[in-house]
């Protein structure tokens, strides 16, 4: 496996199926890995982020058999927030002292795992017996306060949650988050919807092929959301959603797939299309992590009316954006990063791969869920050396 900084602008014809196998909230627990291409960890490793708790899920980790291994811290892992765990380590781990370095290196120098701290890579799956495929990732462990945990943002404060979000670059292919997007397999136990509208409006600009999250463990489960990018006057809107995952392997023994390849599957209207450096009429999108930002965001209105969720901005009308998808490249109704040589990203397959079926102090017996598979046909990165 390459692990590239950078990928051409070009669109590959040749693509080839790759698998993903998707866990989340594992909590300490293990559980049996399907085999696949690309092992994917939306984070919640642990109850509480220990040394010896996180040893013992990196080890797991690595050991497991995938070409590529993708991590993602969650907010029960408290001592890879440094500056959470500063100031409330001690009420969750008095009597056993821990280090939050040594704690960090355990998946920061491990050779075998990729460690997203909000930050993207380019992955080259590059094993001869593998599908020598590639596609750019974004992960990030942040979510909207919900008690006291690590990597929380206030849910309150919508101009930092917008801030955290721009960070995901716009060729992303595959957006991993712990926590749900408003209204996307975020349901909670209490019937809630408690995922991040900014998120959502993040996705919308975005538009990966993939976006897996946890953290929910209630709203495990897949749907496929089309973006509806028809309107230049009003962004962030969504197509009704028409796709209702039922799990393959619900009681018994199959796996729990969806197959979104070209062959017998339902791919996406997807193309994974780039864009290209020299057209972007903006300064490219950086995916350093994100600082606090001033308070004072624009008031957003908000209507559902039969299936399609509308948002936008107080005054504002945003367009399509540049180069004949009409508005000014320079005016700030447009969104010409966001659409620009990107149209073909209609829609975007969302995963909430919870292995815990209940939520956190899991009352009762634990039951646990099969990690979910995920078939989809990637390019080539041959076709694009």
């Amino acid at each position: 496996m390459d692990n590239s900084s950078e990928s051409s602008s070009a669109v590959p014809q040749q693509t080839r199926r790759t698998r993903f196998v998707c866990i989340s909230d594992t909590h300490n627990c293990t559980v049996k890995l399907p085999k696949g291409d690309v092992l994917i960890h939306c984070g919640d490793l642990t109850n509480q982020g220990s040394f010896s708790e996180l040893k013992k899920q990196v080890t797991w980790l690595e050991k497991a058999d995938f070409e590529c291994k993708l991590v993602i811290a969650g907010n029960h892992d408290l001592t890879l927030d440094t500056d959470f765990f500063e100031q409330y380590g001690d009420y969750f781990h008095n009597n056993t002292p821990q280090n939050p370095v040594d704690c960090q290196n355990l998946l920061i120098h491990s050779k075998p795992l990729v460690y997203l701290r909000h930050s993207s890579q380019v992955i080259k799956l590059t094993s001869p017996s593998g599908p020598r495929t590639t596609f750019n990732v974004f992960g990030s462990p942040y979510i909207p306060s919900c008690g006291r945990w690590a990597f929380q943002y206030p849910r309150s404060d919508s101009t930092t949650a917008e801030g955290i979000w721009k960070d995901i670059p716009l060729n992303t292919d595959i957006l991993i988050t712990h926590g749900p997007a408003r209204t996307h397999r975020d349901e909670s136990r209490h019937r809630e919807s408690v995922g991040c509208e900014s998120l959502r409006q993040a996705m919308w600009r975005v538009r990966p092929r993939l976006a897996l999250c946890g953290h929910v463990h209630e709203a495990r489960g897949v749907e496929r959301v089309r973006w509806d990018l028809s309107n230049k006057f009003v962004r962030y809107k969504e197509l009704a959603t028409t796709f209702q995952w039922e799990d393959p392997g619900a009681g018994n023994n199959k796996n729990c797939l969806v197959n979104l390849a070209a062959k017998g599957g339902m791919p996406l209207d997807n193309d994974g299309s780039k864009v290209p450096s020299s057209s972007l009429p903006f300064p490219t999108i950086s995916s350093t992590p994100a600082s606090p930002v001033a308070e004072g965001s624009a008031m957003m209105t908000q209507v559902k009316t039969q299936g399609i969720i509308e948002t936008m901005s107080e005054g504002a009308s945003p367009g399509l954006g540049t180069r004949g998808l009409g508005g000014s490249p320079i005016s700030a109704r447009s969104d010409g990063p966001g659409l620009i040589s990107r149209l073909g990203r209609r829609e975007t397959c969302v995963v909430n791969c919870a292995i815990q079926a209940s939520s956190y102090p899991h009352s009762g017996p634990r039951r646990l869920h099969k990690p979910i598979i995920v078939d989809i046909d990637l390019p080539v990165w041959e076709n694009n050396s």
